[in-house]
């Protein structure tokens, strides 16, 4: 068994278990907002409420570090675009596999952007680090989104655009949730895990979990959800509620 397996069993310890996850990246691409101004004190309250992994980027494992809890799993988030760009949507490298491992992770991710007019250079650095992921011994979560108008939740087109990644070489995939049916048929053409993403702010959070126990039910191996959690008035209480959704749907 090498390294990229011991990682993956981590993640995934079990073929019920499902991975909470959380990104807290959003402070790069669009500004300290609401959640992430202050990142240990929302790092802990995660972790209080039972999220089995944190997102972030490079900086940012330097001030979570010291409250990282031993159980506690951690990806670094080596894509990078701000809203302050004029091509925000063309996510560029900003750090490497071997910078990661350096710094304890247990999964790297980018972001692909399909559909934006940079499509092809994404793909380009998709493949290079799944390749260096190869070579290190680390799992690749690609965030994978659909930025075509109109497109971004549906179901053919995330389908594509998660198996496409999955071509390249990510070892689990991250995308939004088009219905039941369809992310079911999604996860289905899908050869490796598929997490949920949150999507927009939601107002409620029946909401959330509603979309946790559908997503879950139709396949998925677990979320990666960032601001309807570390944006929620409660963090800690809803993630309890997330963490408890997610174990029923696995005992279930």
């Amino acid at each position: 068994m090498n390294g990229k397996e011991l990682r993956l069993r981590r993640l995934f310890p079990s073929p019920r278990a499902r991975l909470f996850a959380v990104p807290l990246d959003h402070s790069l691409s669009v500004g300290p907002i609401e959640g992430l101004r202050q990142l240990e004190p929302t790092a802990r309250s995660l972790q209080e409420g039972g999220v089995r992994c944190l997102i972030v980027h490079k900086g940012g494992v330097r001030t979570i570090a010291a409250s990282l809890m031993p159980s506690t799993l951690l990806g670094v988030h080596l894509s990078a675009s701000t809203s302050l760009a004029q091509d925000t949507g063309r996510k560029r490298i900003a750090g490497t596999v071997a910078e990661a491992v350096r710094l304890g992770a247990d999964l790297v991710s980018v972001q692909v952007n399909f559909g934006d007019p940079a499509e092809g250079e994404m793909l380009e650095d998709l493949g290079h680090m799944a390749e260096e992921c190869e070579a290190l011994g680390m799992p690749l979560l690609c965030m994978t989104y659909v930025r075509s108008k109109g497109k971004e939740i549906e179901e053919a087109a995330l389908a594509h655009a998660c198996r496409a990644a999955a071509d390249l070489g990510a070892d689990v995939i991250k995308t939004n949730f088009p219905s039941s049916h369809g992310f079911r048929r999604l996860v289905e053409s899908t050869p490796v895990p598929v997490l949920v993403g949150g999507g927009p702010k939601l107002d409620r959070e029946e909401d959330l979990l509603q979309l946790v126990r559908d997503a879950t039910e139709a396949g998925a191996r677990g979320i990666c959800i960032g601001r309807n959690l570390f944006q929620s008035s409660d963090i800690v209480a809803t993630a309890r509620k997330v963490a408890s959704t997610l174990d029923g749907v696995a005992k279930g």
